[in-house]
Formats: structure tokens, C-alpha cells, sequence
């Protein structure tokens, strides 16, 4: 759809007049060196103009005629979203902010998964949607079907306000027949899209089978209507019941209430052909006639503190904001305290969110802007409200895509963008206050709390590795790694404890792969990404008996001596109150990485003297010989932790390990005792006692399991459920419904009553009003009766690439999330396979 919108809308700014192609490459909003190379958009961008056009240059030619339409100019924002399911983030944050969007549908593919997540998404955040059936002069294309699909998988009633004109009735696509006007649109052949003549229906002699449909759609659009809106029945009615006399206007008023109106179930459907720029001019007028202003969407909500408002109760004063609720104030303290606080909320000057933040490697760092109330200057100051800081607007800019044209100033409703803040991410409320910088440093108490509802940073479910080529390159990486991740938060880092690597995660495969080509390519890091290694434990299956440890040795060339008693077995073996204590042996219980420890010292003195109570002035610190008794336990644990740091058999982490230590300072201590021997005592007779236990009954191999919900529809559930339980060695806890609140309520629709005009392959024989057979309704696949959760334990070693799995399972209608859960025992054959993976057997 860009090449005519992009060409033909000016706002004092020429962008290209040469024909650009989303298959080329050369799409305007496509700028990225990654997104030319594979003809793919990956990242939002926005750009700005009018509509009709400012200028009369861009306008078709006067000896052709054009559709009626006594618009008034205005100014859009577009912004262009990625349709890949890996970068459904951009999509989350572009939805945050917008107040109408177009939902570009592929009429030969029709409704595909990633459209029905969109569309969702959109639902929840109530934005009104109208739908563009693209691509109709391709072979395959299907407006019947896709028509059809909008019903079934996306649960709204289309409302047909074009229909295609196919030459001679079942050639080429070369134009539109309109429902709202009653006439038909046609394009040249080999045109750029500006030139097109109008007919009206009755002028249509040669082509009466158009004509005849397009009034047919016109029946279908007022009757969709009638049963969604009472004042077009009233409409109906007035004009004697006749669908045709009906004004246009009359028309297009009752689509725009259908369509702002957040209880209807109605969705506006036009049709065209993008590459040959026909049904563009329509749409674009469309978005004027009824998408909402934004003035006419919901006052977006704000918080303060605790409390919850709208901006607009907010900037009116309906608002009170209680700077003390446990004072009970009089009606004569109260009115002298609302004084002040409209004060207060009149110094606000202008709020907004951040939305996206983009590195421009000519321009620096650019903080994408939604100003919801007044309006932003160049120089002003900003005070970030989620990170408590202030900022200076040095620059500001109206984006067209890749290039900028400097502005001074953005006001409410429209996007901007604020160059040289260095602090601010997506998500951050940016708020400018009377007398801020100059006179004060921070806005006054509540407004320096006042947030805008924040963008939601959906969970990571792809993984991978990345290291920097040498220790040289680790600077760079990181710090290439923190502004790849500040512009893009669904991007997450960490870093696994086990294996010391630096580990990446993202939406998908080709999400990863895409930020490491960025980081490579435009942040000219040296680095690889790789994959994961899988953190493994061992477990030890049998206790041992009491051993008894001493240790003798020169440490710094003095000799160092030390002793205590150790016993190591499963945790599952110990009772869980423990060895019977004696008054005079107080116990100290420590569970670190999954191990317990405990030490017992045996003391004179009757009070337990265990580290909680081991504080106060080191001269009445309790003490064995010349060693605080804190220091000795601390040597004693430290001991322990570095014996079960590395297995006995695999070299794995030792786990679910309950390790006794029991020291008497008459017996084990001497005048050489050092904290350097005691921790050597403990960590050395550990490690006899695990050589012992093992010569006995070996170890188990444990994995890492996580909990993994899974959200997939009916249709999938049996193919899901078996590959997570005999594929993935998983354990499926539960099947239960989508819970309410995390989905769109869905009400079905009969398809059988959804007119759609035939294609010009469909059956001559079907109904033109209904042509939904059986065989048509087998095509579409099977409905969407719902969704369905599973709930499963599995090994992080199957979930590495599950993502590419489960979409391919679930037609790319499948989504999960997972957490870790525990470590738990390998067996049968995945243990043998296991382990000849890890010896580097294939």
C-alpha cells in the first residue's frame, strides 16, 4: 500500500518520486540495510502527511472524474508495523499509542495466524480497526474466501463497503465497485495509480452483472448495519425501506459510529490491488471518513502514586489528588487544599509517552513520542517520570521513515521524535512543568508520580549465546548490546551462572538472527552468537557414613593444621528435623544451589552460637583460640560449596546434596588452626566422602525442567499435548481453558450469512448473496472454537528450538511461555543419549 500513499502525500516535504516495491526492496519505510536485503519490514517506522494532499499536484487528472468527496485535509501519522510473528513486539508498542489502524490482509493467503494475534491485540487495546483485502490482481486471489475468513477466525462482521471488478466479469482485477456510493471506480492498465475514471451503476449498460452485485452489497451493508445500529434502522425506515436511496453519508455516518463504538462487532472492508495502486485513494479516504480524531478516543489513563484517573479528570480538575488520606480535612480545610492542587496540575505544560527509541548513527540516539496533552518545545525540559530524571528536548523532528525534518514543536495528538536524551526508554512518561530547569529541579509533588499506562514486553521464548572474539571486543559488545536492547526491550540479556556465557533472548530464531546481523553489520562488533550450553547437575544416590577429615599442610609456607567430621547423602534421605541435637552442639542450616549444609560446633557455653546471633563489637564476638567463631563457619561453608561445586563422575554442580559438618575445636583444633585449613578440612574431606558414596552407587544425571505454558486452539491440542509427552520427554499437568482475562471475548458468527460477492472461479450455480457451500466452508479449515492452555514440565534442552515446532504444529497460531521449575533425574534412553552427547558421540 505505501508506494501511492508514500508518492502522492505531501506535507511539505517530498520523499521519492520513483516507484518503490516492497519485494524490491525500496520501500521508503523499509530503510534498514537488513530489511532491504530480505524484502521484510523489522522494525516500525513512522511517517507523516496529509490527506487529500495539500497540494493540487498530486490530484488525478481533471478530465477524469473521482468519487465525490468534499474532505477536509488532514494530517496522518502511519506507522508501518513488521507482520513477522517474531517481531510482534513492535506491533505491542505501535498499538500502545494509536488511535485507528488498517489491518492489510493478503487476499490469496487470507486470514494467516500472525493476523489473528494482531487483531486480538488491537481488540484489547479497543483501537478501531478497518480492513484492506490487498494483492486481488494476483493468481490464487480470493475476496469470497478471505471475506469468509474475516468472520470465522477474526469473530466481526464485514462490512462490504467495496467489492472487485473483474474485466468481462472473470478477467483481470482492473477495479472497484462501491457499495457506500453506488458507482464503480476503474484503472488504467500499466497506470500509476492516479488516473481512474467513475461510473455510476445506472451508467453500467455494458457490465450490468457489476452493477446488479454492486447493489447487492449495498442491500447486505445497510442490513449488517440496521442490526448494529439503531439510527441507521431509523435511516432505513425514513427512506421507505429501500436500501438504495439511502445517502452515501447517511452510510458512511452509521460505519463510523459501528467503528468507534467499542460494542459493536462491525468492521469496515475495502479491496485492492497495492502494487498496481489501485484502491488506495479509497482507503486513504476511508481512514478520513472513519477513523476516529484524536479527540474522539478514549482519554488515555494515568496514575499517581496509587490512585488511577483519565489525563483528562486529571487536567479538569475532576480529579483530587489526596496528598494526606489520613487527614479527615473539613469542608473548609478542603476547599483551602483544592486551591493549591489545581496549582499544582496547571503548571503541567505537556505529557507524553516514548514509544521507540532508535540509534541514528548521524543523529544519535531518537526517542519516538505520543504527546497526549499540550505540547512539547525544542529546548524544553523534560522530566521523566519512571526514572526520576530530567532531560533537555535539544532537537525535535517529524519523521518521513528514515529522514527527518527538524519542527518546533510537537503538539497533542500527533508523533514526534526528541533527539539527545540519553536516559529515556519505551514505556517512559515524559511530562514538561512550568518554571522546570530553570526555577525548579523537579516538578511538584503528585505530577513527578504521574505515569501513563506503560507497554507491555511480552516474555522472551527463543535463546542464544554471545561471546566477543577476544577480551578486547567485550567492551564494545556490551556496550553494543545495551543500545540494541534499549531499542528493542523484547530483546532480553543474562547471564548463566554454570557456564559463565553471556546468553541473548528474543521473540524467535529470525529475531536473534536478525540482532546479530545488526550488531555485526551496523554495530561493527566482533563477536558470535552460538548456541546454548544446558546447565546439567549430579545427585549422589546413597548416604555416606561419618568420615572423619584432617588436614595437615604448609600454607604460605606455615604449617596449617585442621579436622571435623563429614557425612554427605541425598536430601531426600534426612529427616527433616534433622540430627538430634545436643544443648551444647548448636546447629547452623544454610540451602544454597540447591544443597543443604549444616555445621555443628561444639562449645562449653550452652548458647547456640550460630552466625544470626554472632554480631555486635568484634571484642564481644564469641571465639575458638584466636578465630572469631563467624569466621570459622563462614570457612567451614565456603569449604562445602567449592567440594559440591564440581561433581565426582560428570564434573557437574553437585545437587539435592545435604552436607553435615561437625567440627569440636578440643579435638580438631590446635595452635596451627589457620581459617585457610579449616575451609581446606571441610572442602577435602567433602569431596573423600562423595568418592566414597559413589564407588558405592555411582550418581544420577539431572536436567533442568521448566514450566511451560502453552496457548494453542482446540484444532491443535492433540498434536501439542503428544509432542510435548512422547516427543519431548515432558509431563503434561494440565489442560485447561484460555482464562477470560487473557483473551478477546469471542462471540461465533454464522459464515452461511455473510454475503460476499462469487469469485470468478467460484461455483455459477452458488448463491450469490450466501456462496458459502460445504466445500467452501472445508477450505477454510477448521473453526476456531477456542483456546485451549497446557500446562507441562519439560527438559530446557527440548524447548531450545520448540518455538519452530509449535508453530508449525499449530499453523503459527500456537504461543508459550516457560520458567524454571526444578532440576530432575534423566532416565532410560534420553539418559543414554544424553550422555553420549555429552562424551561427543552424534
Amino acid at each position: 500500500m505505501q508506494p501511492l500513499i508514500i508518492c502522492t502525500a505531501e506535507n511539505g516535504h517530498v520523499l521519492t518520486d520513483i516507484p518503490i516495491d516492497v519485494d524490491e526492496g525500496s520501500t521508503v519505510t523499509d530503510f534498514l540495510p537488513a530489511e532491504r536485503a530480505r524484502g521484510v519490514t523489522i522494525q516500525s517506522a513512522a511517517i507523516s502527511f496529509h490527506w487529500p494532499p495539500l497540494s493540487n499536484q498530486s490530484q488525478p487528472d481533471s478530465k477524469n472524474q473521482q468519487p465525490t468527496r468534499p474532505l477536509v485535509s488532514h494530517n496522518i501519522n502511519l506507522i508501518d508495523t513488521p507482520g513477522h510473528a517474531d517481531f510482534t513486539f513492535e506491533v505491542v508498542r505501535s498499538l500502545r499509542i494509536l488511535d485507528g489502524a488498517i489491518c492489510i490482509l493478503d487476499g490469496v493467503a487470507g486470514v494467516e495466524a500472525q493476523t489473528e494475534k494482531v487483531w486480538n491485540q488491537a481488540a484489547k487495546n479497543h483501537i478501531p480497526r478497518i480492513i484492506y483485502v490487498n494483492k486481488l490482481d494476483r493468481d490464487g486471489a480470493s475476496f469470497e474466501k478471505t471475506v469468509k475468513e474475516i468472520a470465522l477466525r477474526l469473530h466481526t462482521w464485514p462490512a462490504l463497503c467495496q467489492i472487485p471488478w473483474w474485466e468481462g466479469g472473470d478477467g483481470r482485477f482492473m477495479g472497484l465497485g462501491d457499495a457506500v456510493r453506488l458507482e464503480a471506480i476503474k484503472w488504467p492498465e500499466g497506470g500509476d495509480g492516479r488516473l481512474f475514471e467513475v461510473f455510476q451503476i445506472e451508467d453500467l449498460t455494458w457490465d450490468p452483472v457489476l452493477g446488479d452485485e454492486i447493489k447487492k452489497a449495498r442491500v447486505a451493508l445497510v442490513e449488517l448495519l440496521s442490526e448494529h445500529d439503531d439510527r441507521m434502522v431509523e435511516k432505513y425506515l425514513e427512506y421507505d425501506e429501500d436500501h438504495l436511496a439511502i445517502p452515501a453519508e447517511e452510510i458512511l455516518s452509521s460505519l463510523r459510529r459501528c467503528v468507534i463504538g467499542k460494542s459493536t462487532k462491525v468492521v469496515p472492508v475495502f479491496a485492492g490491488a497495492s502494487f498496481r495502486n489501485i484502491g488506495v485513494q479509497p482507503l486513504l479516504d476511508a481512514v478520513v471518513q472513519l477513523l476516529p480524531t484524536p479527540n474522539e478516543v478514549p482519554n488515555p489513563e494515568v496514575s499517581l502514586g496509587n490512585m488511577n484517573a483519565t489525563l483528562r479528570d486529571l487536567l479538569d480538575g475532576k480529579f483530587i489528588i489526596e496528598q494526606d488520606e489520613s487527614k479527615q480535612k473539613s469542608k473548609k480545610e478542603t476547599s483551602l487544599w483544592e486551591k493549591p492542587t489545581m496549582a499544582v496540575v496547571q503548571n503541567l505544560e505537556a505529557c507524553a509517552l516514548a514509544f521507540k527509541v532508535f540509534h541514528d548513527p548521524k543523529r544519535g540516539t531518537l526517542v519516538y513520542v505520543r504527546v497526549y496533552s499540550g505540547q512539547i518545545d525544542r529546548n524544553k525540559m523534560l522530566f521523566n517520570t519512571n526514572l526520576q530524571v530530567c532531560e533537555k528536548a535539544q532537537r525535535l523532528f517529524k519523521m518521513y521513515a528514515s529522514d527527518a525534518i527538524a519542527v518546533p514543536n510537537i503538539s497533542t495528538g500527533q508523533i514526534g521524535v526528541i533527539a539527545g536524551l540519553k536516559y529515556a526508554r519505551t514505556g517512559d512518561t515524559l511530562i514538561a512543568c512550568t518554571g522546570l530547569g530553570s526555577k525548579i529541579r523537579l516538578p511538584p509533588a503528585p505530577l513527578n508520580s504521574l505515569k501513563l499506562q506503560s507497554i507491555e514486553i511480552p516474555p522472551a521464548v527463543f535463546f542464544s549465546s554471545i561471546e566477543p572474539n577476544t577480551a578486547a571486543d567485550q567492551k564494545a559488545v556490551t556496550n553494543a548490546l545495551n543500545l540494541l536492547i534499549r531499542e528493542d526491550p523484547s530483546l532480553q540479556l543474562s547471564e548463566d551462572e554454570d557456564s559463565g556465557q553471556t546468553l541473548i533472548s528474543g521473540m524467535g530464531d529470525f529475531h536473534l538472527e536478525i540482532a546479530g546481523d545488526r550488531l555485526m553489520k551496523d554495530f561493527k562488533i566482533k563477536a558470535r552468537m552460538g548456541k546454548i550450553e544446558i546447565a546439567y547437575r549430579e545427585a549422589i544416590l546413597k548416604p555416606s557414613i561419618p568420615l572423619t577429615y584432617r588436614f595437615d599442610q604448609k600454607i604460605a609456607g606455615n604449617r596449617s593444621t585442621a579436622g571435623c567430621i563429614v557425612y554427605v547423602a541425598p536430601i531426600s534421605d534426612i529427616p527433616t528435623t534433622g540430627v538430634d541435637e545436643e544443648v551444647n552442639e548448636p546447629k547452623f542450616s544454610t540451602i544454597q544451589d540447591g544443597n543443604r549444609i549444616e555445621i555443628s560446633i561444639c562449645t562449653s557455653d550452652s548458647t547456640p552460637s550460630t552466625p544470626d546471633n554472632l554480631r555486635g563489637t568484634p571484642e564481644q564476638e564469641p571465639r575458638i583460640g584466636d578465630l572469631p567463631l563467624s569466621s570459622v563457619y563462614t570457612a567451614l561453608t565456603n569449604g562445602a560449596l567449592a567440594a559440591l561445586s564440581r561433581g565426582i563422575v560428570h564434573r557437574f554442580p553437585l545437587y539435592n546434596t545435604h552436607v553435615s559438618i561437625t567440627l569440636d575445636p578440643k579435638r580438631d583444633l590446635s595452635s596451627d588452626s589457620t581459617i585457610a585449613a579449616i575451609s581446606s578440612a571441610a572442602r577435602l574431606g567433602i569431596q573423600e566422602a562423595l568418592q566414597t558414596t559413589v564407588q558405592d552407587a555411582g550418581t544420577a544425571l539431572l536436567e533442568l525442567v521448566m514450566n511451560v505454558t502453552i496457548s494453542v486452539d482446540d484444532a491443535s491440542l492433540g498434536a501439542v499435548s503428544n509432542d510435548i509427552s512422547s516427543v519431548r520427554g515432558g509431563h503434561i499437568i494440565s489442560l485447561d481453558d484460555e482464562s477470560p482475562g487473557g483473551t478477546v471475548d469471542v462471540a461465533r458468527i454464522d459464515v452461511s450469512k455473510v454475503y460476499a460477492p462469487p469469485d470468478p472461479f467460484a461455483n455459477p450455480h452458488a448463491s450469490s448473496s450466501y456462496p458459502f457451500d460445504t466445500e467452501t466452508s472445508a477450505s477454510l479449515g477448521p473453526p476456531l472454537t477456542g483456546q485451549r492452555t497446557i500446562n507441562a514440565r519439560v527438559p530446557l534442552k527440548e524447548m531450545i528450538s520448540y518455538l519452530k515446532s509449535l508453530r508449525s504444529l499449530t499453523g503459527g497460531r500456537g504461543s508459550f511461555v516457560m520458567s524454571p521449575d526444578r532440576f530432575q533425574r534423566v532416565v532410560g534412553q534420553r539418559e543414554q543419549n544424553l550422555l553420549r552427547e555429552l562424551r561427543g558421540y552424534s
